[in-house]
């Protein structure tokens, strides 16, 4: 015992001279703790499937792909199309989810899977969307389509604009449910830019795809996702499948404040599509975190504002501005800010008015615009008149 006190008195002094010094305890052999190391970054899983992705939720950044940007026949998941219409009409008062719809014979006889509506029967919207969206019917799919556009083809035109403004460039669509078609197409990537639209323009309406059965005229209608039963982290988003398009499943997962996407397309079969899913969103989860970058309305620049009732006006995003990154690399993210030319009164608070690069290990992953935190009214005569002369210069 008198042997370890005398060991233990020389090494204690040693580390606190050491410490007076500036030296690391380990420099006198005095073990530390280490700092956490981050995990190594692993290869994607392999995926047996004609094209697949995996993209963050929030910053759209893509983790994994294999064949994104092939054209493929999106099968029933043109549906997401198809209720991203129906959502829109919804939304704008066009059409109401207690309003009964009268089925015609063309939606009666539409051809796949069938939600049993009856022709010349009135059946609410609400019943419909549950049709298109948890048995994925075709004749739930055409009623809708005929209410919201007069006539299928109408429908689809929409359908096709709609793709073109959330730029889903390599996608092309002949009919509202899915049917094969040479001129009905769409990518795996277009794909995922339609779900994340999905999520964040009518989260009201996004529940629907987490629904495992709905009964409707006595008739019980289960959800073909199967990962809704095996991971209580996913709550959708839609499967799809033709016998040339193959076995298809969108996915989407939260867990811990952090949303994935996973897109698969043209695999074997039921149970290929969900493994192959849940690989994906496992992997993205296990390797990747979210990082908050900036706060919705926070405050990145305070820029000079001419002729304005307010000399200095404080810029920032318009939302949070999140990045993905592969976990314990937070600190490779950095970002700058520019502002575009003299900002001149009077200013809105929804005029874009900067832009804000966001960068992870020196590659930009993002570019987002800075709007004014608040708007700017005319300066009186005297302001203008000085700002005048300054701008000359």
């Amino acid at each position: 015992m008198k042997s370890s006190r005398r060991n233990i008195i020389p090494a204690a002094l040693a580390l606190i001279l050491a410490l007076c010094a500036g030296l690391p305890a380990d420099a006198v052999g005095v073990p530390v703790a280490q700092p956490a190391m981050a995990p190594p970054l692993a290869t994607p899983p392999v995926i047996e499937a004609r094209s697949w992705i995996l993209v963050d939720f929030a910053s759209g950044q893509t983790l994994a792909a294999g064949n994104a940007d092939q054209r493929v026949e999106p099968a029933s998941l043109t549906k997401l199309m198809s209720a991203y219409v129906v959502f829109s009409a919804l939304r704008d008062g066009r059409l109401k989810m207690s309003e009964e719809v009268l089925i015609s014979e063309h939606a009666w006889r539409a051809e796949g899977s069938r939600t049993f509506v009856q022709v010349g029967t009135r059946v609410p919207v609400e019943v419909l969307v549950k049709g298109m969206i948890v048995q994925s019917g075709n004749d739930a799919t055409i009623a809708l389509a005929e209410r919201v556009g007069g006539s299928e083809p109408a429908f689809v035109q929409m359908m096709n604009g709609y793709a073109q403004r959330l730029g889903m460039g390599g996608t092309h669509f002949e009919d509202a449910s899915g049917l094969p078609s040479p001129t009905h197409y769409s990518t795996a990537r277009d794909l995922a830019t339609l779900s994340r639209a999905i999520i964040r323009d009518f989260p009201e309406y996004y529940g629907i795809y987490s629904l495992r059965e709905y009964t409707w005229n006595k008739i019980r209608q289960e959800n073909r996702n199967g990962l809704l039963e095996r991971d209580p982290t996913v709550d959708g988003i839609k499967t799809g499948h033709t016998e040339t398009a193959g076995y298809c499943l969108i996915s989407s997962a939260l867990r811990s404040g952090m949303r994935l996407v996973s897109v698969v397309l043209g695999t074997s079969g039921v149970t290929a599509r969900e493994t192959a899913s849940a690989a994906l969103l496992n992997y993205g989860f296990n390797f990747y975190e979210s990082i908050t970058v900036k706060k919705a309305g926070e405050m990145v620049l305070r820029p000079r504002v001419y002729k304005g009732a307010e000399q200095y006006i404080a810029v920032g995003p318009r939302g949070a501005v999140q990045v993905t990154v592969p976990r314990g690399q937070g600190a490779t993210v950095s970002t700058r800010a520019t502002v575009r030319g003299p900002l001149i009164a009077p200013l809105a608070a929804g005029g874009v008015v900067g832009e804000l690069q966001v960068d992870v290990a020196g590659k930009t992953v993002a570019r987002v615009p800075l709007y004014p935190v608040t708007a700017v009214a005319t300066g009186g005569l005297w302001r203008r008149m000085i700002d005048t002369i300054s701008l000359w210069f």
